[in-house]
Order: C-alpha cells, then sequence, then structure tokens
C-alpha cells in the first residue's frame, strides 16, 4: 500500500494572495524575495550568493514561485520534475491554525479573536484569571510584543516578582513567558494547560508556553516550546486516515496544532534538524497506508519573525541538501508533498505572518503541474492517494 508524507515548511510562502491587501500583506512573497535579496548580496551572513535549493527547485519550487505570484525568484529556475502547483487560503486567517486545518480539509468557519494594538491589550478579567491560576499578584507584558525584546525587557522582574510575563502579536494568541527554573517548567505548562479553556471559549487560537532559561543577560528560549490550540472544527485529513485503520504519524507541533486528534504516534525534537531525522526515519519505518504529517517551525519562529533574511536563506538551503536523504527512503507508489501554511517575509515591514499563497511541490509521481487549487484540495489529495474518502470542500489534484 502507498503512503503519503505532508510536509509543511513553516511560513515558506510564495507571494500573490488575491485578498493580501486586505490583511496589509500587499507585495509580501517570502521565497521570491528571500532569493532577491540572496541574489543582490543582501543575505551574505552565514552564507553567500545566490539561494541554492537544487533539490525542491527540481520538483517545481521556482515555477510553483512563478504560477502564484507572476514573480521570479532568482536562482530557481529549474524546469520541473516533480508535481507542483501552489495553493490559496480562504480562512479568515494567516495563522499557523488556520493555515495547517485548511491544509487538513478544513476551513475555519469563523472569525478568530484579535487583542487591540493598546497597553495594556488583555481585558481585566482574563488577567484576573491568569493571575488566579498562576497564583500571582499581577503580570507583566501585557501588550503586543515579540519574544525576545519583551523578554529581555522583562526578565528581572520575573525573576523578582514571579510574575509571568504574557504578550500577544498579530495572530490570534496568548503567550506567557516564563523561567523555566525559577518559574518551573511544569508551572508554566500547567497553566498554559489551565488557561487554554477560556481563551478557546473567546476564539482565541492558541495559548503558547515560551520558556526560557539563563540569565537575563545571557537567556535563551528552550525547545519546551507548548502550544494549546483550539480542536478543529470538524474531522481533519488526520482524522479521515485513522478512522479507516491507517496509521498516522505527526511530527514537530503538528500534535499541537490538532490537539492529538487523529494521531497515533507524535515524533517530537529540540529543532528542526532533529525532526528531520524523524522524517527520515519514518520514511524507512512508516507502515503502508499510512500518513505522516510534519511541521518544521524554525523558518517562522526563528527567522521569519525576527526579519533575519540571512537565517531564513540557511535554514532553506540546509533543509534543501538534507532532502535527499528523506527522498531516498520513499517506496514505489508513496507521495510525498512539501508546502507551507501562510508566509512570513523576513524582508516586509513588522514582525508578522505575511498573507501569501503556498507552493505544493511533491516526489513520487513523477511530473504533474496542479495549477493553482485551494488549501483543501491538498487534504483531498492525499486522502484519495491513501484511497480514503474525503470531504468536502476540497478536490483531488491527483
Amino acid at each position: 500500500m502507498a503512503r503519503a508524507f505532508l510536509v509543511v515548511l513553516d511560513s515558506v510562502g510564495c507571494g500573490g494572495a488575491p485578498d493580501a491587501a486586505d490583511f496589509g500583506d500587499a507585495g509580501a512573497n517570502t521565497l521570491a524575495h528571500i532569493a532577491q535579496a540572496c541574489a543582490e548580496g543582501r543575505a551574505e551572513e552565514g552564507r553567500s550568493g545566490p539561494l541554492r535549493m537544487p533539490h525542491l527547485d527540481a520538483l517545481g519550487l521556482g515555477a510553483a514561485i512563478r504560477l502564484a505570484s507572476g514573480v521570479d525568484a532568482p536562482g530557481l529556475a529549474a524546469a520541473p520534475t516533480g508535481l507542483w502547483g501552489a495553493a490559496t487560503e480562504v480562512s479568515r486567517g494567516k495563522d499557523t491554525p488556520s493555515g495547517h486545518w485548511e491544509l487538513a480539509g478544513v476551513p475555519v468557519p469563523w472569525d478568530w479573536t484579535y487583542f487591540p494594538k493598546a497597553t495594556p491589550a488583555f481585558p481585566p478579567e482574563l488577567v484576573a484569571e491568569v493571575c488566579r491560576l498562576a497564583g500571582t499578584q499581577g503580570i507583566l507584558g501585557n501588550c503586543h510584543a515579540s519574544g525576545v525584546p519583551i523578554i529581555a525587557a522583562h526578565c528581572e522582574a520575573h525573576l523578582r516578582t514571579g510574575w509571568p510575563i504574557c504578550y500577544t502579536s498579530a495572530d490570534s494568541v496568548f503567550q506567557i513567558a516564563a523561567h523555566e527554573e525559577a518559574f518551573g517548567l511544569d508551572r508554566l505548562l500547567k497553566l498554559c494547560e489551565d488557561l487554554a479553556p477560556t481563551l478557546h471559549a473567546m476564539k482565541v487560537g492558541r495559548v503558547i508556553a515560551r520558556p526560557f532559561t539563563g540569565t537575563c543577560d545571557h537567556f535563551r528560549r528552550t525547545g519546551n516550546r507548548r502550544d494549546y490550540a483550539i480542536a478543529p472544527p470538524g474531522p481533519t485529513l488526520l482524522d479521515w486516515v485513522s478512522g479507516q485503520g491507517g496509521v498516522t504519524h505527526a511530527v514537530g507541533k503538528i500534535g499541537d496544532i490538532f490537539s492529538m486528534r487523529g494521531i497515533n504516534t507524535l515524533h517530537k525534537g529540540k529543532s528542526d534538524a532533529d525532526l528531520f531525522e524523524h522524517l527520515v526515519r519514518l520514511g524507512s519505518e512508516a507502515e503502508p497506508g499510512s500518513l505522516t504529517f510534519a511541521n518544521f517551525v524554525e523558518f517562522d519562529s526563528l527567522y521569519g519573525h525576527p526579519r533575519d533574511v540571512s537565517g531564513y536563506a540557511r535554514a532553506l538551503e540546509a533543509f534543501d541538501a538534507a532532502l535527499p536523504r528523506f527522498l531516498a527512503t520513499l517506496r514505489p507508489g508513496d507521495l510525498a508533498l512539501f508546502t507551507a501554511d501562510h508566509g512570513n517575509d523576513p524582508t516586509f515591514r513588522g514582525t508578522e505572518h505575511t498573507r501569501e499563497r503556498v507552493p505544493v511541490v511533491g516526489a513520487g509521481l513523477g511530473l504533474r503541474p496542479i495549477g493553482l487549487r485551494a488549501f483543501a484540495d491538498v487534504a483531498a489529495s492525499v486522502a484519495a492517494h491513501l484511497g480514503v474518502p474525503a470531504r468536502p470542500p476540497g478536490s483531488s489534484f491527483l
């Protein structure tokens, strides 16, 4: 029996979203702008020269960028040999749950709650609930912020008072940063878990635990991040496959994003490099008829949000350089799809996700142009490949 591997390169968008202007993101194009920066010598930290992604480009990555946005990405000009196209999101969000759920066949039927760009950002009753659950007299932050700067700003007060550092972003999230030793990792995770139902009832998509260690002068965020996401509003691709007796493997954040629904086995790691080793191992070991659903988050978290163009380019090139190890594990009849959940253009203003189309490129079925598709078509196609009944609104491109 054939197997399927659905690999999400978090935030690796390719521009061209028809509603980008509605989100303030007109002109954003993560992949094309990184490639242009590399070609122009503006991404020289830890690497040099044009963007080098020969393996994904050979499948059709450059062609997917041109299809999605009409833009040529320097260095990505190979004639496609694999499945290639691009996909457009319909959910009214540019966040992780919306993108992943829709890729798995379930567009989001509601509008997310976003906190105002004001200080304080959170309503008093929510702050009171955080304090009650944390056993503290107050919180720190209470504003829109990026993780590293807000920890730097409040680290000393956090260690002195024990108050959690709470912040949000342009996404529908409530994030809590705390020191793993001084506050306690288990305490932080329990706080986020206990608070999640309150936020989910408000249609806030995720409560995110952001643990860190070290001193205030030399702190680092650890790999023990945990996302407590609202449950998908309906059965997803994972449920479809597991409901038909197929085995499902989740790699990385997929378990958090889907609240472990429809997932048989979870494979975690402290870095994308660790997760790639899981992907290679599953390529060799995953059962016939199984689905492996993987997320590689560091493109987004380490390089997209901090607007680190060189770092983003290094990460793309490292993933592509390692890719042949995984592709060599594929068996006849297997399908491996590589896509993204949204954009996060590191050349764009601000620090947030960008509304973009995403590439869809695949190995295992030979040359197959699929054109412009819907996110939900990815789920329908994986289901068709595995012989599993799918649900609307997606339609298979196989």
